[in-house]
């Protein structure tokens, strides 16, 4: 596995004429790559100490659109700039793309240069801060589940997304005969984010037609999230160039299984298990108990960062692996939390909330947050549930966007561990996506009344 470039190597990669594009990227509100490409020899000239952006960046919607009401930048203020200031520890080969190598920005505000609060990255790195002053390290892992289809998304777009066609006809769930006929693409996936110096485990068949898992090893929580948001983009990018689409929507038919992104979580402490109790009949200490209640008590307020569009919550459904409510069980996927690897070394929480649109730094913030939360409070964790956890009507997650948003502006836990300006921020984000699709006449309701109204 390739390992992270140091300025260094990549000068002596660009004097040898290896590489001449250097990606230079945020990460947006959207969990997106957004940048620029900079000629290998004037960033190693001096482009990576700082370049600029304009700070809508952080004020968009999915389709770029510049909506008003954000308290950090409008029309009425210019649309000024931010600094993107290349962080080198991300500086990384790009092998999927010819002679290219790629860093991660922290974005900081063009007069002061501190961090912008609602830039993703500062919203973690200040989670991660506050776990460190504790003495813990959040050792993190995201599964990332996607679609494949057979046409490519130029097809796609130009007929309207209609008559979608996923890669697979039938339900490839740890199908490797299916996943064969895919490995023009997997692989690719697999063995390109690898060299980048992602620690990818495997790819799998889901639990759908053309559905697709891919896994990367638990590492420290900003890694875990760059690994993330990395492997996104390039499933994107090779999918395209072998004439394939992939899509991250949860849920892009109502007959279809949604896909998800379960979060698996630990607390470690000088490099050992801080979950870990050899005493507890489960294997959990003290601390993980605490934690957890506070992931179940605090769901509500993170709900948004698991599930920011509307579609998100489409994907929430009875029987269908995604969960329903904010409980906890035991090696369980009905419900929204699941205890696994327990009495082991490798005790964790696994939250199955998030879908695969969630933007990862921010759900692992929200996490981090209301764990903390449970550890500073002492919350007592309920025993867990048994069985179908679908049957129950308690503890219901946030069933739409709306409700969403609510939890999220009404969080006094979010507002003293994120910062009011934040919470405000991204609930008129949730609020954008609501007003939009508020303003459209969709394909149901025409279908649906047109003659019979």
């Amino acid at each position: 596995m390739a390992q992270t470039l140091s300025l260094e190597d990549l000068k002596a990669q660009v004097t040898a004429g290896d590489v001449d594009t250097v990606l230079v990227c945020l990460v947006d509100m959207q969990g997106r790559l957004m940048g620029k490409r900079f000629h290998a020899g004037h960033f190693v000239a001096g482009a990576w100490r700082e370049t600029h952006c304009c700070n809508y960046l952080l004020a968009t919607d999915l389709e770029m659109a510049t909506p008003d009401g954000y308290a950090a930048t409008s029309w009425e203020s210019g649309y000024g700039d931010y600094v993107m200031k290349p962080d080198l520890d991300t500086l990384r080969p790009v092998p999927w793309l010819e002679a290219t190598v790629m860093v991660l920005c922290d974005v900081l505000d063009h007069h002061t240069h501190e961090e912008v609060p609602h830039s993703p990255r500062a919203i973690l790195k200040r989670q991660v801060a506050r776990l460190s002053a504790m003495g813990f390290d959040a050792m993190i892992a995201t599964e990332l589940e996607f679609f494949l289809f057979e046409k490519s998304f130029d097809e796609i777009r130009k007929e309207g997304f209609r008559d979608l066609a996923p890669i697979s006809g039938y339900n490839e769930d740890y199908h490797i005969l299916q996943t064969t006929k895919e490995e023009h693409v997997m692989r690719p996936i697999r063995n390109h984010l690898w060299n980048a110096g992602l620690p990818v485990e495997n790819t799998k068949g889901e639990a759908e037609a053309g559905q697709e898992e891919l896994n990367i090893k638990y590492a420290p929580a900003m890694d875990t999230a760059a690994y993330h948001t990395i492997a996104k983009h390039a499933v994107k990018e090779i999918a395209w160039q072998h004439g394939h689409a992939a899509t991250f929507l949860p849920k892009w038919h109502h007959d279809r299984v949604g896909s998800s992104s379960h979060v698996h979580m630990s607390l470690w402490r000088d490099g050992a298990p801080a979950f870990k109790d050899a005493n507890d009949k489960l294997g959990m200490s003290v601390l993980m108990k605490h934690y957890m209640a506070g992931l179940l008590k605090y769901a509500p307020d993170y709900t948004f960062f698991m599930a920011p569009y509307i579609n998100s919550y489409k994907r929430f459904m009875k029987g269908t692996f995604a969960p329903t409510r904010i409980i906890w069980s035991v090696d369980n996927r009905t419900a929204g939390f699941r205890l696994c690897g327990e009495g082991t070394n490798a005790v964790r929480v696994e939250c199955r909330i998030p879908g695969s649109d969630m933007n990862p730094y921010l759900a692992i913030a929200g996490m981090l947050a209301a764990g903390l939360a449970g550890i500073e409070e002492k919350l007592t964790l309920q025993p867990p549930t048994k069985g179908d956890v679908y049957q129950g009507e308690s503890g219901m997650i946030p069933g739409n966007l709306r409700d969403a948003r609510e939890a999220l502006l009404g969080s006094d836990m979010l507002r003293s561990a994120m910062g009011d300006d934040v919470v405000d921020h991204y609930a008129r984000t949730a609020e954008v996506e609501i007003e939009e699709f508020e303003r459209i006449v969709t394909d149901w309701e025409v279908a649906r009344g047109f003659e019979r109204a």
